[in-house]
């Protein structure tokens, strides 16, 4: 698994992918797809995608894999090796989603959820698979939102494709669970050997479990937070609990162009008015949504 590219520059997302077997190119293919790091709001969530040809599907569950979360990270390690090595009818493949990207996406003026991102990122990799050259016929995968709303999207996207969504079909389909070992071994991997662009000094890697209610992670968020810039692009800024923290501790700002407490336009310039000519005031004004983002015509009527 070779994450130097990612780990140049962890603002992006990666690709990451084994070669396909070439079985699996000339055999009827079953592929699972799981996730890891949904909840955390530290570090990337990662998508995993698992195949092996139908006929093999017996030989995959005598590697013993199961769902990534009873497993302890020696053992996720060990099977990550085995799936790795077997690599004579077993295919995977990553999608590495930045914290960075989240928060941006959560936040832009369009909205786009988790789900959303979640389901397109899944999509993504089917797709990935079959332009790849695999086989496929049929998906597993675990819901995210309703099971049978989920399964429907795919399948009109997917009409060639035997699909089904089920909850906890990492425990249930052993090629969901072998996809969901190559995802949580990804984000370890990552979150452990984690570069800091920004200039934090020597950050500890105390982070805990990286979810919001771990006191470890709640300390760690605490501890790391500028009260001017933030949070460095490992914090994934968008979740609630960064927002509280931000709330609470980051320094106040107010914009000079609100209205005041008295119900008037404030006196202070906005930081705009720094950068634009001055208005002829003889010259109609351009409505709010063109000043707001700046935007000037080309050419006057």
């Amino acid at each position: 698994m070779e994450l130097e590219e990612f780990e140049r520059d962890n603002s992006q997302n990666r690709l990451l992918s084994s070669p396909v077997p070439e079985i699996c190119r000339t055999e009827d293919c079953c592929l699972g797809i799981d996730e890891a790091g949904r909840g955390p709001v530290l570090g990337p969530m990662v998508y995993g995608i698992c195949y092996c040809p139908v006929a093999r599907k017996k030989d995959l569950q005598d590697l013993k894999v199961a769902d990534s979360k009873t497993l302890s990270e020696a053992e996720r390690e060990r099977l990550f090796e085995k799936l790795n090595s077997t690599s004579d009818y077993i295919g995977w493949a990553l999608h590495i989603l930045s914290p960075n990207i989240i928060s941006t996406s959560m936040q832009q003026r369009a909205k786009y959820n988790l789900n959303a991102l979640s389901h397109d990122t899944a999509i993504g990799l089917i797709q990935f698979a079959l332009d790849a050259g695999v086989q496929l016929k049929e998906v597993f995968l675990d819901t995210v939102g309703p099971a049978e709303k989920y399964q429907d999207k795919l399948k009109k996207i997917f009409p060639e494709l035997d699909v089904t969504v089920r909850p906890k079909a990492d425990s249930l389909f052993p090629v969901v669970s072998a996809a969901s070992i190559c995802a949580k071994v990804a984000r370890d991997r990552v979150v452990k050997d984690w570069k800091f662009v920004e200039d934090l000094g020597d950050p500890d890697a105390e982070y805990g479990s990286g979810y919001p209610n771990d006191p470890k992670t709640k300390d760690w968020l605490s501890r790391h937070l500028d009260p001017v810039f933030g949070y460095p692009q490992f914090v994934r800024f968008s979740w609630s609990t960064t927002q509280t923290i931000l709330g609470n501790k980051a320094a106040p700002v107010s914009w000079g162009d609100e209205d005041d407490d008295s119900g008037g336009k404030s006196s202070t310039p906005s930081v705009l008015s720094f950068f634009s000519a001055p208005k002829d005031a003889s010259q109609p004004q351009s409505h709010r949504f063109f000043q707001e983002r700046n935007l000037k015509p080309l050419l006057e009527f």
